[in-house]
């Protein structure tokens, strides 16, 4: 007989081995964080989720409330990558280059991502925002099948996570560990006075005994006493 709470676990256990979870596998931007102020270089990693189609093409659209104007690509073989620009809205918004143009988006086509593999693909850009805030890189994934998948949503502080989530750069200045505590006046004046207590005691303690070690010992008395001489004994003159 097996139990119906047995029967559960194994059918649990069996459907997860034939229809694995796909959850945990979307377009994401890593490393997660970065430094305000500066340039980072990060890569955008495309997992493919079907097994019946490849990813033919990607593309991420850049956040609107920052743009910027340094943007390279690393190549990737098999791949052609097409950045799109355009003016910026507002003179020196995010740093533009000497034409004035910021990167929208880039596109990354001609290649392909086939079933249970994935593809990262690298971006160098600056400078990043000088307060700390999050970059939205809403990215779009084309398969061989025609479907687009929309990682768009926003995932919105504290809340649940979202089911396409849009890939997310955290830009933050790294946490600065805090010095150590001085102790407290009170604490160090008590600290010292028992400290000086108990060298006084050791100092003490050492000369009773060197003291103890040179003070002369008494003479023992070695002449022994006189025998009485008996009864019947004559006496001595």
């Amino acid at each position: 007989m097996v139990r119906p709470g047995t029967a559960l676990v194994a059918l649990a256990a069996l459907l997860i081995i034939l229809f694995p979870s796909t959850a945990s596998a979307h377009v994401t931007v890593s490393p997660g964080t970065a430094e305000p102020g500066g340039w980072a270089r990060v890569v955008f990693r495309v997992p493919n989720e079907r097994a019946d189609a490849s990813t033919t093409r990607l593309e991420v659209t850049f956040p609107a409330d920052h743009r910027f104007a340094s943007v390279s690509v690393q190549p990737v073989p098999g791949w052609t990558a097409t950045t799109r620009k355009e003016k910026a809205d507002v003179a020196g918004q995010s740093d533009e280059d000497s034409s004035g143009e910021v990167v929208t988006g880039i596109v990354w086509e001609g290649g392909t991502v086939q079933p249970g593999q994935f593809q990262e693909f690298g971006v160098s850009m600056g400078k990043l925002p000088a307060t700390n805030t999050k970059l939205v890189f809403k990215a779009l994934q084309t398969y061989s099948s025609g479907e687009v998948v929309r990682w768009i949503d926003v995932q919105a502080d504290g809340g649940p996570r979202p089911e396409h989530p849009a890939p997310t750069l955290s830009v933050a200045a790294p946490a600065v560990a805090a010095p150590p505590a001085a102790p407290a006046a009170g604490t160090d004046v008590l600290g010292r006075m028992l400290g000086g207590a108990g060298l006084l005691a050791g100092l003490v303690a050492l000369g009773v005994s060197v003291v103890a070690r040179r003070r002369p010992i008494a003479p023992v008395d070695s002449v022994a006493p006189q025998k009485e001489p008996a009864a019947n004994e004559p006496a001595r003159v």
